[in-house]
């Protein structure tokens, strides 16, 4: 391969936030397509940001990509972040302005980096942020590729559904507003490809009018480094009771965001009905849904709020079983971090297909309080069976940083 045609096929990474821990950038910087990362905010551990931001940018940094080019606007966010602060914007006007704010950021950006200028990258951007890098890319002749997060509209649908089914945890819930959709699908007709962490999110986009042609589906990856000690070694060997009891309940972890989409009015139902057997649930995460204190009120759930990365892997190894019934996610990388710890996975189908029914885990085929309650009863009832489950939970090779990458190069390959 001449030095020109290794050039042509560098890719250029627009990421707001630090999601997938930086799996993609990190998966081609190790193959040697990075050409760089662009980013709201990059916050190296040693950096003065780092000392005086105290949480909030704790999660903005990685060491797999100590040594690459990113391109990020510090100064830039703080300042943003403070004005929507001041302004009290909705929620839907923040998220709003703050993708438009990164677009021009970026494209900002683009046009000043000379490196630029002598040849045709592949340019990566993830859904809701794409819109302005792509019209500036095809304005040049680069490829295109959508990193789609979610099942798009479908997944609004289901949600919709969700909370006029259960309205007294739904009084802060919304619609995206139009404008959002429309410069999604006019990212969607930008992009070259447009990939996919999940069958469950191909399916949602074809429902939503995207042509199947345009997806290719990679799932997602997840590996040792991205524990928040850094400790290679996370994998444990669990030990549960023989049986479990009040003194010593069952403790069923759900972390993510604690809102309709994710099933917890299932969970919490679940939770009411088991107020008096020996199980505990753990709702690590921000609570983004009405009322859940007052329903859950004499119920054996435990709220812990947000968590740091470091506290996450705490929860992990503490826990006895992980549970995640969510009624849609693109993919849902928490399952990885679970199994990474060892940890047995109770998860809907609505998600990427991470847990093999009766291996390492539990598929709900439906998220149900009713289902989720016959469960976790099993699971109650037989810790041996747990404890099998948890042997063979671990992150599957196809779920590597190193597979992600040979994937991603491929699909370069063929655009």
């Amino acid at each position: 391969m001449t030095g020109e045609t290794s050039k042509a096929m560098k890719w250029i990474c627009c990421q707001l936030g630090a999601r997938e821990h930086y799996a993609i950038p990190r998966a081609l910087f190790s193959r040697g397509l990075l050409d760089c990362l662009v980013t709201d905010a990059w916050v190296p551990i040693s950096s003065f940001l780092a000392k005086v931001a105290s949480g909030n940018f704790a999660d903005r940094f990685h060491n797999e990509l100590n040594d690459a080019r990113v391109i990020a606007f510090n100064s830039s966010v703080i300042v943003f972040e403070m004005l929507v602060r001041a302004r009290r914007l909705a929620e839907w006007q923040t998220i709003i302005e703050r993708n438009q704010w990164f677009q021009r950021k970026v494209v900002d950006a683009l046009k000043v980096q000379p490196s630029t200028l002598n040849y045709h990258p592949i340019l990566l951007s993830y859904s809701y942020a794409a819109l302005e890098p792509f019209r500036f890319a095809k304005s040049r002749g680069w490829k295109t590729l959508l990193v789609q997060i979610d099942p798009g509209p479908e997944e609004e649908r289901i949600v919709a559904e969700e909370a006029a089914r259960v309205s007294e945890f739904a009084s802060e819930w919304q619609r995206a507003p139009e404008e959002y959709w429309a410069c999604w699908r006019e990212e969607c007709d930008l992009a070259d490809r447009i990939l996919v962490s999940s069958e469950w999110a191909r399916e949602g986009l074809i429902r939503s009018g995207v042509p199947s042609q345009k997806l290719t589906l990679i799932p997602l990856a997840y590996g040792p480094s991205e524990v928040g000690d850094h400790n290679s070694e996370i994998r444990q060997v669990r030990s549960y009771p023989v049986r479990f009891t009040q003194e010593r309940p069952m403790r069923v972890l759900f972390l993510g965001q604690v809102n309709l989409r994710k099933g917890i009015a299932r969970l919490l139902k679940a939770a009411e009905i088991l107020r008096d057997e020996p199980v505990e649930f753990w709702m690590v995460g921000p609570a983004q849904i009405a009322n859940t204190a007052a329903i859950a009120d004499g119920t054996r759930v435990k709220w812990f709020g947000p968590a740091t990365r470091k506290e996450a892997a705490e929860k992990y190894r503490t826990a006895d079983v992980f549970i995640l019934p969510t009624l849609s996610d693109g993919f849902a990388i928490t399952q990885l971090e679970a199994q990474a710890h060892g940890l047995p996975v109770i998860s809907s189908k609505y998600c990427g297909g991470v847990v093999e029914n009766g291996r390492n885990g539990i598929v709900l085929e439906e998220p149900s309080a009713a289902r989720i309650v016959a469960v976790i009863r099993q699971c109650v009832a037989n810790s041996n069976w747990l404890q099998t489950l948890a042997a063979r939970s671990y992150v599957q090779n196809e779920f590597t940083t190193d597979i992600l990458g040979q994937r991603l190069q491929e699909l370069g390959s063929a655009l």
